[in-house]
């Protein structure tokens, strides 16, 4: 939880955003959605708000608020996810507290109520920050001991402060009222990230401080020692850092340097940017200069990246997960599930994440988690559909996962193939998701529909080999549009009407094929 720049030159706090929710306000685009929804009958949900606009299978908070994600940790066979909360945002409260969710296939959690209640101490809410097992009892509460390294901020001085927890992370107490890396002056210097390095035998904690991310070392997760910076003045005030080291798709292992940081205004991302490189336990060396992306769409900010672990209980060098919180903080509070189901807070799908050689460098390639399989309640195996024009499938559903590969003659080339989905019954709203061979580029263009900002995400690519592999996912409140090896994603968030979950298949200017498409509709429940 932390301040961002959401126009050049302004200056707005995170946290007053949340503060500020009670007197939200909707564009008047949304506005029709909720009352339209606010009118249907009742059904299980929140007092008498309907339960039709919550996500299936992605993950969404269980009422109120929730914005960043914090890196989950593996503890006793499962994975603990915590997530800033704040339960008294409808009442127009303002102030994070820490909730934890639970998982053993990253894409069922279960509720587990909060860790670090909001204002519990004299340092006020708790923001964005890391966890870590201890352990060799290095910070003296125990071998075993969850430590959490938390951002305060009393009297507006961001720090990091030590909570622990000594139940394996259902609860935590404060480690001490003085933070254990103090401020030295600087408005921007939150978001702590610790990792253990292996090479040099200490802790490592990446803090963000504006245009910087600062390292640090401890030997004990108290005291820590200033030894170098990673400075970027080019992508806005830079949050939510990431570090970690990957095994490539080669053989050949490499570290990675992420963080939560805005291009808008060199027409890039503001989601999740990170280098390939190396790392001396003190400066960070770039393969590139400019910032890889893990997303390329309008939705996907304070993410984490946390690492998978094997049947021994150690971690797979090979293969990370991603989340990333499914809004941002241009329009945190334009969401038509506030009266619906009366919750505003998702994450994008957990996804598959690993490092692979291409012949312009390593890139993070992802793909969704495997498990999402499990949770399949219908297959539609279509098989190869050509299209000239447009096609209507007759599947009707609202949460899915569409996989195929789009096959055109580049000798003759149609000039736009793709999919149009949440499709409204008479077609009058709809999201684009596809390929402008003419661009050439491929985009998901969510102005046909009821959205937070409207626009239009695009990536380039190569039409001249006929062929483009995408998986769709669907999920009523948001699409997620992954494209060919995985290295480009658009994640966004889009706000259909109920009912409007057709599927239309178009080539404009020509033929294509939608070569084995499948499409898996899933039911949690």
């Amino acid at each position: 939880m932390s301040k961002f720049n959401t126009t050049p030159g302004s200056r707005v706090t995170r946290r007053s955003l949340v503060a500020g929710a009670g007197a939200a306000v909707f564009t008047g685009l949304v506005a029709p959605v909720m009352a339209t929804a606010a009118s249907a009958a009742p059904q299980p949900g929140v007092g008498n708000r309907p339960q039709n606009q919550r996500p299936e299978y992605h993950f969404s908070v269980p009422d109120n608020w929730k914005n960043d994600p914090q890196r989950p940790i593996f503890v006793n066979g499962e994975y603990l996810y915590y997530y800033l909360y704040n339960a008294d945002y409808i009442a127009g409260g303002g102030g994070t507290a820490w909730r934890l969710a639970t998982t053993v296939d990253h894409v069922s959690f279960r509720d587990r109520g909060v860790a670090i209640p909001k204002f519990s101490n004299t340092n006020g809410d708790c923001w964005s920050g890391s966890l870590v097992v201890d352990d060799q009892n290095t910070a003296g509460y125990g071998k075993g001991a969850v430590i959490a390294i938390v951002t305060q901020a009393p009297s507006g001085a961001q720090a990091p402060y030590l909570w622990y927890s000594t139940d394996h992370g259902r609860s935590f107490t404060s480690g001490g009222n003085a933070p254990v890396l103090p401020n030295p002056g600087a408005p921007d210097f939150r978001d702590p990230k610790i990792i253990w390095d292996t090479d040099r035998h200490h802790w490592l904690l990446v803090n963000a401080e504006g245009h910087k991310l600062g390292f640090y070392t401890s030997p004990n997760l108290h005291s820590w020692t200033r030894v170098g910076e990673f400075v970027r003045t080019d992508i806005g005030t830079l949050e939510c850092p990431d570090l970690f080291t990957m095994a490539a798709d080669d053989g050949t292992t490499h570290w990675v340097l992420g963080t939560s940081a805005n291009g808008k205004g060199r027409g890039l991302p503001a989601t999740y940017a990170y280098w390939t490189g190396s790392f001396d336990g003190a400066a960070f060396t770039p393969d590139h200069g400019d910032p890889h992306w893990l997303d390329w769409g309008f939705d996907f900010y304070g993410a984490v990246t946390y690492p998978d672990h094997l049947a021994s209980g150690a971690e797979n060098p090979a293969l990370r997960r991603a989340i990333g919180w499914a809004n941002f903080w241009d329009y945190p509070h334009n969401t038509p599930t506030l009266v619906t189901d009366g919750y505003n807070g998702d994450d994008m799908i957990v996804r598959e994440v690993r490092l692979i050689h291409t012949g312009d460098g390593y890139r993070l390639a992802s793909t969704p988690s495997a498990a999402l399989a499990s949770y399949v309640s219908r297959t539609n195996a279509l098989g190869d559909i050509q299209v000239r024009g447009t096609k209507d499938l007759a599947i009707r559903s609202g949460a899915y996962d569409l996989s195929c590969d789009l096959v055109w003659d580049p000798a003759a080339a149609p000039s736009n193939i793709g999919f149009e989905v949440c499709r409204a019954p008479g077609g009058g709203r709809h999201v684009d998701i596809g390929a402008f061979l003419r661009g050439p580029y491929c985009y998901v263009n969510r102005r046909g529909t009821v959205n937070p900002t409207g626009g239009e995400s695009q990536t380039p690519f190569n039409p001249s080999t006929g062929k483009l592999t995408v998986r769709i996912l669907v999920d009523r409140t948001s699409v997620e549009f992954f494209i060919g090896d995985g290295t480009i994603v658009h994640s966004h968030r889009v706000f259909p009407l109920e009912g409007d979950n057709g599927i239309r298949l178009y080539a404009n200017d020509g033929q294509a094929t939608f070569q084995n498409l499948t499409i898996r509709e899933i039911r949690m429940h």
